[in-house]
C-alpha cells in the first residue's frame, strides 16, 4: 500500500520544504516524491512512532522512479531504522520514498523529511 505525503513550507521560509508521511504500517511504502529531490542541497529524515516487534523502515531513492535502493547517511551507513532517529541523507536521487520492511500490527511510523535549497551568495 502506498500512503500519501504532506508537503508544506515551515515558518514561511521559501528555501525550505517539509514532507511528511504521517502513518506508515508494516508493508507500507510512502508516496514517491520527485523528480526534483536532487535540487535540494540539504536533506534530513526523521523517524518517530511505534516500531512494534522487529519494526524496520528504510529510506529509498531512484533515478528512474521504478527501481528503488536504500540510501545512505554521509558516514556510508544505510538509512535503515529500527528506532526513532534523525539522519542526514547523502545521495541526491531524483525520486525518494520511505518503506516499512518489517514490523507487526502495532507498527505505526511517521517520517518527516526536511529539504533546503542551496544558499546563494551575491558576488
Amino acid at each position: 500500500m502506498s500512503t500519501n505525503n504532506i508537503l508544506d513550507v515551515p515558518a514561511g521560509n521559501p528555501n525550505v520544504r517539509r514532507v511528511t508521511w504521517p502513518t506508515l504500517a508494516n508493508g507500507d511504502a510512502g508516496q514517491i516524491i520527485g523528480p526534483d529531490f536532487a535540487l535540494w542541497s540539504d536533506r534530513s529524515i526523521q523517524i518517530t512512532g511505534i516500531f512494534g516487534t522487529s519494526g524496520t523502515i528504510v529510506f529509498e531513492g531512484s533515478n528512474d522512479g521504478v527501481n528503488f535502493y536504500t540510501l545512505n547517511a554521509p558516514q556510508g551507513t544505510a538509512l535503515q531504522f529500527t528506532s526513532a532517529t534523525l539522519r542526514q541523507v547523502l545521495e541526491a536521487a531524483l525520486y525518494v520514498r520511505p518503506r516499512v520492511t518489517a514490523g507487526d500490527v502495532t507498527t505505526n511510523l511517521a517520517v518527516t523529511l526536511m529539504l533546503r535549497l542551496p544558499t546563494q551568495r551575491l558576488g
